[in-house]
């Protein structure tokens, strides 16, 4: 796929996402939600998923020229871990609450 060219701005069919090309090549994805990001951001987490040839020729992200390096800080993170019988106090679990009086 050729660049887009500067000040302008392409949709991808396939995820929505809009790339808008700049000068000197670093282009800036506009995603449906949350900030701006890179090429290489859009194929750490959409991009690379696509698995027939018929998508990957709809993609605007396929040449790795364009995109740059993928680096790890592109991928999703992992989600944190939740403690949830902390979170409980100990209410609601079998033999953590106190009994009623009569």
């Amino acid at each position: 796929m050729a660049p887009i060219p500067p000040g302008t701005r392409q949709r991808c069919s396939l995820c929505q996402a809009e790339i808008q090309g700049m000068v000197g090549g670093n282009d800036v994805v506009h995603f449906s939600m949350g900030a701006p990001g890179t090429r290489a951001k859009l194929w750490a987490r959409v991009c690379q998923y696509l698995r027939s040839a018929e998508q990957t020729s709809q993609c605007l992200n396929q040449d790795p020229a364009l995109r740059g390096e993928v680096r790890s800080s592109d991928y999703y993170a992992e989600a944190p871990q939740v403690d949830v019988a902390a979170g409980l106090g100990g209410a609601g679990l079998a033999g953590g609450g106190a009994e009623p009086q009569a």
